[in-house]
């Protein structure tokens, strides 16, 4: 037997159960993973919400973790038992001290890079790597906005793009995450809790504005991201944490300059174990050089059973950077 978080409807962190269950053998091209630390995203928090429902009750909950292989099924290639790997697309089910993983989706952890550091950082250093480096290819001296700079993808974004030669304006919700953000590598900061963002952009940029702004949080920033866009600007929405964005009028894009939206997610950019390699090579380089620092307070470590505690912490928007579910604990 062993443990997991799984739930039995959308609802408040309160509906997240500590339970045992037993483990399947691994199917046919799948591998199954010790985990030895488990990454906490906000994606989670819209699965157990009901914005993402799970298919089927009861459920799992999170994708992304970092352990050992303890086995393989067949038709299992370049992966054995007792590698080092970390994984962020797996099917839910993360939330666990086993979980079996499509090998695909797998990929093996250098030893610089410790457990804790790959499950905090890899989902979201693979969705920045596509954000900056696909979604919109960011060139070096150019100036973007990126939003909730102070949060886990807020973080490495604001470090690979320093590490790009790129001036990253973040918006952050007070002075002491603005600290943090511009300690990380964001060129500026603007704290939305007492300056207009707009307003503060074209002051950054002398009145030119962006060319593509990075938004996770949604419904609040919508209208401010489209604002701080020049011409023909790129508005990059990839997340909903103010709620869900609804009832866009197309014609306003017309109106503010010929602008584009775009809502893209990692299952679109990275598709098989060629894109996975390309990817998290690129993030790994970066971590092992230290041009990307991954560091996760103890108070946003929580032990796998506390789960629910995890996602009141979390949906207070009191954290900074990383949190993560540790098995056995």
């Amino acid at each position: 037997m062993a443990k997991r978080i799984q739930f039995s409807e959308t609802g408040t962190p309160d509906v997240l159960q500590y339970v045992d269950y037993q483990p399947q053998e691994p199917k046919a091209g799948e591998v199954q993973v010790e985990n030895k630390a488990i990454g906490i995203n906000y994606i989670d928090t819209y699965v157990r919400s009901g914005l993402y429902p799970p298919a089927s009750f009861p459920a799992g909950l999170g994708t992304e973790a970092a352990g050992v292989v303890t086995k393989i099924g067949s038709d299992v290639t370049g992966i054995k038992p007792g590698d080092r790997v970390v994984y962020a697309q797996s099917a839910l089910g993360a939330y666990s001290e086993i979980h079996n993983v499509p090998q695909e989706k797998i990929a093996l952890l250098p030893d610089a890079i410790s457990f804790e550091q790959a499950a905090a950082s890899f989902l979201k250093g693979l969705t920045v790597y596509y954000l900056l480096r696909q979604t919109y290819e960011v060139q070096a001296g150019e100036t973007i906005l990126f939003h909730a700079a102070a949060g886990g993808v807020g973080l490495i974004a604001s470090q690979w793009a320093k590490a790009l030669g790129v001036k990253l304006i973040g918006t952050v919700g007070s002075d002491e995450k603005a600290a943090r953000a511009k300690e990380a590598g964001a060129w500026a900061t603007i704290n939305y809790q007492k300056e207009d963002i707009a307003t503060r952009v074209a002051e950054l940029t002398n009145g030119e504005k962006v060319g593509v702004v990075y938004d996770s949080v949604g419904k609040d920033t919508f209208e401010k991201s489209l604002n701080s866009l020049k011409r023909r600007g790129l508005l990059v929405s990839f997340g909903n944490a103010s709620g869900p964005v609804k009832g866009v009028d197309l014609a306003i894009l017309n109106q503010k300059g010929s602008l584009f939206v775009t809502r893209p997610s990692l299952n679109g950019y990275v598709t098989n174990r060629e894109e996975l390699a390309q990817a998290s090579g690129e993030l790994f380089s970066l971590i092992a050089s230290g041009a990307i620092k991954v560091d996760v307070s103890d108070a946003q470590k929580f032990p796998l059973s506390e789960a629910k505690r995890a996602h009141e912490t979390l949906e207070s928007r009191i954290t900074q950077g990383s949190s993560l579910l540790i098995p056995g604990k």
